[in-house]
């Protein structure tokens, strides 16, 4: 099948190498002709793990091509996929104007059937708004071609979106016509072969599924957060809670670690959007409100706890973090808690030598010269007062503590996202600082008082 993806971004890049690696012929179109000559040239803007050998192998193929032609993408291909970028407006609601614009491109540029594909994440009603927008452009042209508006919403993770698009856990099509849903069932047969996994539903519950499920995600997380702040106030283990409620099946363990709250390009923008058209509806979204509100405040938890055992004046203090970007596996720090935790260390006079495996360049581009950076982990404890976690690389899970301990000021470890075991990191002679974790003391039914982490 011939496929254009329009939007040469995070999901445009991730759709385009993964329907060319099922042997359909890819047009990628972006408007950045930089960005398109470098792909063209091996060169990929984004880190994602086996993404860069995917794109290479199909476009040595000749399975996967790259344009700022659209007018020739469209021309050429069956199913147009929309992955424009829909950054959030000052409201929260979800800006449009790159969505319809291509919209009104393929209105201007096609020559038969087409298959319309909205792949970005975008409101409830948005499909109707591309349709109107491609028959505006077809009666300005005084020509008549049948087209489809389908919602296909992406459920990718980020650092393992190879995995999630090549073996989903459900693809879902929202369509109103069995021709453009068959066209659909094809295109994604090759990553059904052992289950189906695709849902047809209607166009408005598609839009409106991407959504709840970052809500819902999103939730579990601000959940778990408070929790966890709760834990520390009555000196229970968040960690065996954790345990103890993810162990329910209606319940599960996933995503419910406690940390320093979520960022990315996903759930911030789409519960600020989900909670926008809730008020458009004249709907009160007062949970997705209190999601948001927790989220924003448990950012800010890791640097109060700095400033409680050094004082809010930091001056002459340094402080070595490891992880910049919002989640490991990924070189994106759009809504990093990480940005948010070093200005408020800044703001206290502190001075910051940071290192991520990947993110250092994307940092630099809203950090800049502020702090120091470092693509050694180790080398940045020198000096430093203590070392501050805010991202769980797996660089950073089984570390040399004696290094850490004998280059920082002093033992001291303030954990986002409780990587280690706090019995342990006592026992190793560091004070050690984690979320909802404060190693409280119980008696066993022996008698015994025993320290929870043993278990």
């Amino acid at each position: 099948m011939k496929i254009a993806v329009v939007g040469s971004g995070y999901v445009g890049l991730v759709a385009g190498a993964c329907f060319a690696e099922s042997g359909n012929t890819v047009t990628c179109v972006d408007v950045d002709a930089k960005k398109i000559d470098g792909l063209k040239n091996g060169i990929i803007p984004i880190y994602e793990p086996g993404l860069n050998e995917m794109i290479l192998r199909n476009s040595s193929e000749g399975r996967m091509f790259f344009t700022t032609d659209i007018e020739e993408a469209v021309k050429k291909s069956r199913v147009i996929f929309i992955a424009v970028g829909t950054p959030p407006g000052e409201d929260g609601s979800a800006d449009l104007k790159y969505v319809l614009d291509v919209a009104r491109n393929i209105g201007r540029f096609m020559n038969d059937y087409k298959v319309i594909v909205d792949k970005s994440t975008v409101p409830v009603g948005t499909a109707d708004k591309v349709r109107a927008s491609v028959s505006e452009e077809l009666q300005k042209r005084g020509v008549e071609f049948e087209f489809d508006v389908v919602s296909n919403p992406e459920f990718l993770k980020e650092g393992a979106a190879i995995d999630d698009f090549m073996k989903p856990d459900r693809v879902v099509i929202g369509t109103d016509t069995e021709r453009s849903a068959r066209i659909m069932k094809e295109l994604y047969s090759a990553f059904m072969r052992k289950t189906n996994r695709l849902i047809v539903m209607d166009v408005r519950s598609a839009e409106m599924t991407k959504y709840a499920a970052n809500a819902m995600l999103a939730t579990r997380i601000s959940f778990m957060n408070q929790i966890a702040n709760l834990c520390e106030l009555m000196e229970a283990d968040v960690a065996a809670v954790r345990e103890g409620i993810g162990s329910d099946s209606r319940i599960g363990y996933d995503f419910l670690f406690p940390g320093v709250g979520y960022g990315g390009s996903c759930f911030p923008k789409d519960v600020k959007a989900l909670i926008k058209t809730a008020e458009e509806s004249g709907y009160d979204f007062q949970l997705l409100k209190a999601v948001e509100d927790v989220n924003d405040r448990q950012k800010q938890v890791l640097s109060q706890k700095i400033r409680k055992y050094f004082g809010d004046d930091l001056k002459g203090k340094t402080f070595a973090v490891w992880g910049l970007s919002f989640k490991p596996r990924t070189d994106d720090m759009r809504e990093a808690p990480s940005v948010v935790i070093i200005n408020e260390l800044l703001a206290c006079g502190a001075r910051v030598r940071a290192h991520d495996p990947e993110a250092i360049e994307e940092a630099k581009k809203i950090l800049g010269d502020r702090i120091e950076y470092s693509h050694n982990q180790y080398e940045i404890l020198k000096g430093a007062e203590a070392l501050v976690i805010i991202t769980e690389w797996n660089e950073y899970r089984n570390p040399d503590f004696d290094l850490i301990s004998q280059s920082l000021n002093a033992p001291l470890i303030f954990d986002g996202r409780n990587l280690y075991d706090p019995r342990s990191m006592r026992e190793a002679g560091f004070e050690y600082f984690s979320i909802g974790r404060n190693g409280k003391k119980f008696v066993t039914d022996s008698g015994a008082i025993q320290d929870p982490d043993h278990f």
